[in-house]
């Protein structure tokens, strides 16, 4: 279980799951837990196997005081870019929890600007805060749900496999079948397949 630094039920912990792929949206989540939470094996998203972060997220949703996953999508990553886009889906995350929580703990070393709320950045606070490592569970199950949304409609690419993420198998289906709209185009391997022109064609 992730050690708990004295979170009280009146705080949020946030996380965000999704800025280092090349397709997508990044995705935060915001959860703030009762103090008598029952969820064995909780962690980092990223410590668990696909298998446990689905039964932990459904364990989440079902104990947690409030919770909320927002996002923001591939036109605001390229119209900002995928820093402040991530920052304007953790605010987007906290303001929709139906409890407005009395403190904020975010992973990592930013804290969003228009929050506007009293909040702690706390670097590995998915290994450190449960609230947050709920967080981190709900946001990358999100994007996960995204991927297998998108390798329904595009197969030919394995988004179900690799999750976006710059792999060999993901950089050589770019090359072959070209890129898609929901690609981020200011990713550096995405810019460079652009310059060639690789666009993907029905």
């Amino acid at each position: 279980m992730s050690v708990d630094l004295g979170v009280l039920p009146s705080h949020a912990g946030v996380d965000e799951a999704g800025r280092g792929p090349l397709v997508g949206s990044v995705y935060a989540a915001a959860v703030i837990l009762p103090a008598d939470y029952d969820l064995p094996g909780l962690t980092d998203s990223k410590k668990l196997s696909e298998k446990k972060r689905d039964a932990l997220a459904m364990l989440i949703k079902q104990q947690a005081t409030a919770w909320s996953v927002a996002a923001a999508d591939v036109a605001e990553i390229h119209q900002y870019n995928i820093l402040f886009a991530t920052m304007r889906a953790m605010a987007r995350a906290v303001a929709s929890l139906h409890i407005k929580p009395t403190k904020v703990w975010i992973d990592g070393n930013r804290i969003p600007a228009d929050l506007s709320l009293p909040a702690e950045a706390v670097v590995k606070g998915d290994l450190k805060i449960a609230a947050v490592s709920a967080a981190s569970i709900l946001a990358k199950t999100a994007r996960d749900a995204e991927m297998y949304a998108l390798a329904k409609r595009f197969p030919q690419y394995g988004f179900d496999k690799h999750k976006g993420y710059g792999t060999v198998a993901h950089l050589t289906a770019l090359q072959q079948y070209g890129i898609l709209p929901e690609h981020r185009q200011d990713f550096a391997p995405i810019k460079a397949l652009l310059i060639q022109g690789k666009l993907f064609t029905e």
